[in-house]
């Protein structure tokens, strides 16, 4: 099993993939699931907005979409395809005032929460998911200091 990072109409380059993958690895297990096959898919605005309409039928950008493919019930594994708006991450850094990398990695880690189950369309979801990404953010930190 393997994460795996691609572009698709844009340049991006994810710093750092090891650590990212072995803090992602990590991640899954805190939430009780081992890694499978997960792709992250780095595109434009507009390659995700045109995803957006296709396949959720919704009409405005996004900086995440995820298609789970997890059997969570029986082998306990998450796999999935996680497309990246580089372009709206990049927005949302200076809109909230994190760093464009620190909002990348607030987003890639967003998507893997989704492959392990969690919600975020209610306000009650959406702070739990919020409290999510900042612990497993807290982790990376640890991570990186090793």
């Amino acid at each position: 099993m393997a994460v795996r990072y691609y572009t698709d109409d844009c340049n991006y380059r994810l710093p750092q993939k090891r650590l990212t993958t072995a803090w992602l690895r990590t991640t899954a297990r805190e939430e009780g699931y081992e890694l499978g096959d997960v792709n992250y898919i780095f595109c434009s605005a507009q390659r995700l907005l045109e995803m957006n309409r296709q396949f959720l039928g919704h009409d405005y950008f996004t900086d995440v979409i995820t298609f789970d493919y997890s059997d969570r019930k029986g082998t306990r594994t998450v796999a999935g395809d996680i497309f990246i708006d580089v372009e709206t991450v990049a927005d949302n850094a200076r809109l909230y005032g994190a760093t464009k990398t620190g909002e990348m990695r607030r987003v890639v880690v967003h998507g893997l929460l989704h492959l392990c189950g969690q919600k975020d369309k209610t306000p009650r979801a959406n702070a739990q998911m919020h409290r999510k990404e900042d612990k497993y953010l807290r982790y990376w930190e640890k991570e990186e200091k090793r």
